[in-house]
């Protein structure tokens, strides 16, 4: 089977800051991937690199065999961005930020079909946010704002195969309750059951076991890719948090 996501000897320059160094990474379809990493690590450059939105220095990025650009104009990759800019005034609800998920799909007009419409309504039962979908969405927790992102996410996917499906998500746990920290797991774990390949970056290293199929270490490139078991090891640790030389 192809590999959902391969990184080739990615490089990053962001002026005389170097995000990523001859970055190499195959993710597997159909699983849950953690990368994990300390601020500056370079997570968010590589999540970027993946979607296209960052032109790497050297090095490729293929998507199910395609180039990022291409995998975003069919519809297969799904971003959930650690922080949105957002005016939480805006007098948009819900239901209104999970169809943004559609739009892609909807042409010129963004006038939602009944197929939109029932996309949005399975992707905020499994956030767990049917019963908030009218609320104007700055009313709305921390947490459930960040479900109903994730709702946004995976609302794109409806009507495509669950193979094909690739979602990223970056710090989906910052700043979340309990609740919706649970949701968020058995979501994705659900997602990946079903065949949807998710790479996931996280701090929250006490929800590994339970949230991935394995776990890349990063630190400007990745230094370990196994089992969550062995990267929490703590010699594994030390290395991706520049505690040790890891040259």
């Amino acid at each position: 089977m192809r590999p959902a996501i391969e990184v080739d000897g990615v490089t990053v320059r962001y002026r005389d800051v170097l995000a990523l160094d001859d970055a190499s990474l195959t993710v597997e379809a159909g699983r849950v991937t953690a990368l994990i990493g300390m601020n500056g690590s370079g997570k968010s450059t590589l999540f970027k690199s993946v979607l296209g939105l960052v032109r790497p220095d050297a090095g490729t990025v293929r998507i199910d065999g395609a180039a990022p650009a291409a995998a975003r104009r069919s519809g297969v990759v799904g971003y959930v961005p650690q922080s949105e800019d957002v005016d939480w005034a805006f007098p948009v609800s819900v239901r209104d930020v999970v169809m943004m998920g559609r739009y892609g799909r909807q042409g010129l007009t963004r006038r939602p079909r009944a197929s939109d419409r029932s996309a949005v309504e399975e992707a905020l039962g499994r956030v767990d946010l049917v019963d908030l979908a009218h609320r104007q969405i700055g009313q709305l927790s921390g947490g459930q704002r960040k479900r109903a992102f994730v709702a946004r996410g995976i609302a794109q996917f409806a009507g495509q195969s669950a193979g094909a499906r690739i979602l990223l998500l970056d710090e989906p746990f910052a700043g979340v309750d309990k609740r919706s920290e649970a949701t968020i797991v058995r979501l994705l774990r659900e997602l990946a059951a079903d065949g949807c390949t998710v790479l996931v970056s996280t701090h929250d290293l006490h929800a590994l076991p339970q949230l991935a199929d394995d776990a890349v270490l990063l630190l400007r490139r990745p230094l370990f890719h196994g089992t969550v078991a062995e990267a929490l090891e703590p010699a594994n640790l030390a290395r991706a948090f520049g505690l040790e030389d890891v040259a």
